[in-house]
């Protein structure tokens, strides 16, 4: 069987192995059929040949009746047939009716149709036989010389395979194939030579090159690709030819075709590392990313100079400007991927230009709208300028105000963004404080969402440091902020609108002002125009005083007292603790007492104000307990502050101590980043000394490039797979008593799982139709089921099912054995155990920051609290435990290092985790332990945007056994 596959070319699906004919039935229509019976009987033929059965009793009935017909379809079957039939006896030798094959064959090779000497070349290069092989010798050479490009196309490899596999019968095959190429003038069919050549003789391959050296530029793309991987692989063999191959490869970066350009430039980088070199290649493969409308080819593309850029540090800096041209594609993928790479290039010589640029593609994403994904292109830009003012602090000044001049124009994402990179940016940088608070307070007027407002207000409150700041900051805010009392202002704004009286609402308002008003009746007496009497009853009243109240509602106001009356009593708290810290810390710097009196009575009346309008109706909704216990404690630490410094303390320095210790903590981590990429890319200084014998196999510089990518694509890592690790995928289906062994190994590729299902009969008896049925619970779909089987007695059989998984919900696979019984209207049924899909081969550990995780939080809507008791070993603490379910659940830590620091009885921390499918996994753990060898208690809440990604995470057999794993 191993032999027979060994043989084969293709593999074709059989539906059902049941179904087979008998050999007197295809004999039948092999005989008697018309063309397209034949075609339809070789295709079963073939079928039941590449699932197993050589068929060796049908030969000499296609020679007889297949062989002679005029049909191509026909004859492209046959020689399918030829490929995967057995040859050779039992003892080894080639069979009689080889002969009428080999005849048949040497007819088609000088057949009048090229199509048909084609194929038959093509067929050609697949015998192995030298007997069948010698008496094709000279059709095949003089196919050369056919007057067809198809033909001579063909013929070369045809040569080229018979030199590989059996050199004794064309041995000057490569001085044939040499004059062929010196001769020929069809671009393909050189190019064909030109390859086979390569395979077969370096030498005379490299006599060729040398030959044609300069004319290869004016050459054909195809024989230029072809020629390029040859000098690819002399130029490792033969050093002292590099430099003449790089001159080559200079020109041919020329070229018109994009292909060729892209081969040159790769070539060229796999050869050299010289400075220059890098450059002229990165310089094409950006033309490329510009220049080529397809997306993947842009990605590819950007990717090959991201690699260029980590093995020459510093090289390419000279062309962030060119990176930055490819922003003008309309994907968003290839956008963000052209931003990451000019920010690992950009340096303080060209900051200022690609500030610039920045700048300029941020106002096309206000001023319109034509890109695509506009909002998050905007982030990114957003972010990109935060990263090169942070890096370059010479150019922040100009960052911070351009930014703060969109503020007004983006949404509100983007805006927090802003004040965020604000934030930082007024910590790390003293000297600019003065002019960002002043620009800040400047915009304070133009800003309308509350959350932007909030982080406004928190660097006034926290970095106005001078005298004149604290006025200025105080002028605006109460000019934000409109007429005080609130309650009052908008109650004189009620009564002045037209059309009737204040009714009882407008009573209310009053008595929350502290004015009492007489009540009145629930009906007024009009007078109508015809000059009688009628009553206007207190629904009509009610009706038009609401109308009133929402107009007064609707009214233009400030844009910090419409954000309050809107119902924003959390930017009511961050107002308060604003103006408490103003006050303190004019008290500090200033000696006019007077003014400070007056500014903490205005502060104080603006906080009441705020708690007053909260419980009248003008607000949307009324304030809630701890927003006014927030501003409460405001004012009493205002009334109190002069007699206990604790106060100042707390309000003026805490809060900025908290916030820079966050943002240092920012910065280590990006620092590790950076050392952890740097020493990826690190280069030693004996790299450069080439000894081949030390090199790992797969070492060789560029040679063995295209190889190395089959393997991988082609699963060659998977033979270094632990034996150990295959063994614990093999799930057991049946029980050893049941007629029908049955147990599966379970690969998982990516979004697929293969079932390799092992069945074995235990019974004496051949099962007949054995099938396996397979079905599943929750986002999976069977997509290949097994087929169809015949199962000898006490024999065994391997059959295949493909299961697609579409998202991390739990999964259920499970089914039955079906085969026929003694009597054929019987169906035996063996159950097979389920098998549950591990969701961990889906999830995989990621990072984000804390901003992220908390808008995550608050926006998913599933959650899942699981209880946790562990049992932890002797001398194992909580640290220990929440490694251990980092491991169990792929889950990464974002609690930094040093607020895990320390030992003791509780710890907190926050985990995070993406799945292959785009979604995102967060958790919080909360857990203490009971004395030193006590339990660990506690538990840990899982959200997800999806409820089965929540509930897996929280089901998994491995949080029962942390303690063991830690």
């Amino acid at each position: 069987m191993a032999t027979f596959l060994e043989s084969s070319y293709s593999l074709v699906h059989q539906d059902n192995l049941a179904d087979t004919p008998s050999l007197q039935d295809l004999r039948t229509q092999l005989e008697k059929g018309s063309d397209d019976t034949k075609v339809e009987t070789m295709k079963r033929i073939l079928t039941i040949m590449l699932n197993g059965d050589p068929m060796p009793n049908l030969l000499m009935h296609i020679i007889r009746f297949v062989m002679p017909s005029k049909s191509k379809q026909l004859k492209k079957l046959l020689y399918l047939y030829y490929e995967v039939c057995p040859k050779l006896d039992s003892s080894g030798k080639l069979k009689q009716e080889m002969i009428l094959v080999c005849n048949g064959i040497r007819m088609d090779l000088q057949h009048a149709n090229e199509y048909i000497r084609g194929n038959t070349l093509r067929f050609l290069c697949k015998l192995r036989e030298p007997e069948l092989i010698e008496p094709l010798l000279a059709p095949a050479r003089a196919c050369l010389e056919h007057r067809h490009s198809y033909v001579r196309k063909n013929a070369v490899f045809a040569i080229a395979s018979i030199y590989q596999h059996s050199e004794q019968l064309m041995p000057d095959a490569p001085e044939l194939l040499q004059n062929f190429l010196e001769s020929e003038s069809d671009n393909t069919c050189k190019r064909n030579a030109f390859a086979a050549l390569m395979t077969i003789s370096h030498e005379k391959s490299l006599e060729y090159l040398s030959g044609v050296f300069e004319g290869i530029p004016n050459a054909s793309e195809l024989l230029q690709l072809v020629e390029l991987e040859f000098i690819r692989k002399d130029a490792i063999q033969n050093q002292q030819n590099k430099a003449r191959y790089l001159r080559l490869i200079f020109d041919l970066l020329e070229a018109k075709d994009s292909t060729v350009v892209y081969e040159a430039a790769s070539s060229l980088t796999s050869l050299t590392n010289n400075p220059v070199a890098v450059k002229a290649a990165a310089s094409k493969f950006i033309e490329l990313s510009i220049k080529e409308s397809d997306n993947n080819v842009k990605l590819i593309v950007l990717e090959k100079v991201n690699q260029l850029r980590q093995a020459n540090e510093g090289v390419l800096d000279d062309l962030t400007m060119e990176i930055l041209r490819v922003l003008s594609s309309p994907d968003l993928d290839v956008r963000r991927k052209a931003l990451e790479l000019a920010m690992d290039m950009v340096s303080s010589k060209n900051v200022e230009e690609v500030v610039m640029l920045l700048k300029k593609e941020l106002g096309k994403t206000v001023d319109e709208q034509s890109y695509e994904k506009n909002n998050e292109y905007r982030s990114l830009l957003i972010h990109s300028i935060h990263q090169c003012a942070i890096k370059f602090s010479e150019i922040a000044q100009s960052v911070v105000g351009l930014l703060m001049d969109f503020i007004s124009d983006f949404n509100n994402a983007s805006a927090v963004d802003v004040i965020s990179f604000v934030k930082e940016v007024v910590e790390r940088f003293p000297k600019m404080r003065s002019s960002i608070i002043a620009r800040l307070v400047e915009t304070l007027g133009e800003v309308r969402a509350g959350k932007v407002y909030r982080g406004a207000l928190w660097i006034i409150g926290e970095y106005s440091l001078e005298e004149q700041d604290i006025r200025d900051a105080w002028k605006r805010v109460r000019a934000s902020l409109g007429e005080i009392p609130i309650v009052a202002s908008e109650a004189r704004l009620l009564e002045e609108q037209p059309d009737g009286e204040s009714t009882d609402l407008l009573d209310s308002a009053a008595q929350t002002n502290g004015h009492s008003k007489p009540s009145q009746p629930t009906g007024s007496r009009k007078i109508l125009a015809d000059g009688t009497y009628a009553t206007e009853s207190a629904l009509t009243s009610t009706a038009s005083a609401k109308a009133k109240l929402d107009a007064v509602k609707a009214a233009q106001k400030p844009p910090l007292r419409q954000l309050i009356l809107d119902g924003d009593f959390y930017l009511a708290t961050v107002l308060s603790s604003t103006l408490t810290k103003l006050v303190m810390r004019h008290s500090e710097i200033s000696s006019d007492s007077a003014r400070t009196n007056a500014l903490r009575a205005e502060a104080m009346l603006i906080m009441i104000s705020i708690i007053r309008a909260g419980q009248s109706q003008f607000v949307k909704a009324p304030i809630d307990e701890d927003s006014v216990d927030r501003i409460m404690s405001c004012v009493r630490s205002l009334a109190e502050f002069a007699q206990k410094k604790d106060l100042e303390i707390a309000f003026l320095d805490d809060t900025r101590k908290a916030f820079r210790d966050m943002v240092q903590v920012e910065e280590r981590k990006r620092k590790e980043k950076e050392d952890v990429m740097k020493a990826k890319s690190a280069i030693q200084v004996d790299d450069v000394i080439s000894i081949r014998q030390l090199k790992p196999k797969n070492a060789i510089e560029g040679a063995e490039e295209v190889e190395m990518d089959l393997e991988k694509a082609t699963g060659g890592d998977s033979a270094t797979e632990d034996l150990t690790s295959k063994l614990s995928r093999v799930v057991q289906l049946t029980g050893f008593s049941d007629p029908v062994y049955a147990e599966a190994y379970v690969q998982v590729h990516q979004f697929d799982i293969i079932l390799d299902v092992l069945l074995v009969n235990q019974t004496r008896d051949t099962l007949q139709n054995l099938s396996v049925e397979f079905a599943t619970l929750g986002d999976l779909k069977v997509v290949e089921r097994p087929t169809t089987q015949n199962l000898g007695a006490l024999d065994f059989l391997n059959v295949q099912a493909t299961i697609k998984v579409s998202s991390t919900d739990t999964g259920v696979i499970f089914g039955n054995v079906v085969y026929d019984g003694p009597s054929s209207t019987d169906s035996q049924v063996v159950i097979l155990n389920d098998v549950h899909v591990d969701i961990m081969d889906y999830i995989q550990p990621a990072q984000c920051t804390e901003t992220q995780f908390r808008t995550m939080w608050t926006e998913f809507e599933w959650e899942n609290k699981v209880n946790i008791n562990a049992k932890m070993g002797k001398g194992k603490g909580l640290r220990e435990f929440l490694q251990g379910l980092m491991k169990v659940t792929n889950m990464s830590c974002l609690t930094p290092e040093a607020s895990l620091g320390g030992e003791c009885q509780f710890l907190s921390a926050n985990l995070y985790a993406r799945s292959v499918f785009g979604e995102d996994a967060l958790a919080n753990l909360s857990v203490e332990k009971e004395g030193e060898n006590g339990p660990v208690t506690g538990f840990m809440r899982i959200r997800s945007r999806s409820q089965g990604l929540a509930l897996s995470l929280g089901s998994l057999k491995g949080l029962s056994k942390i303690g063991e794993i830690a």
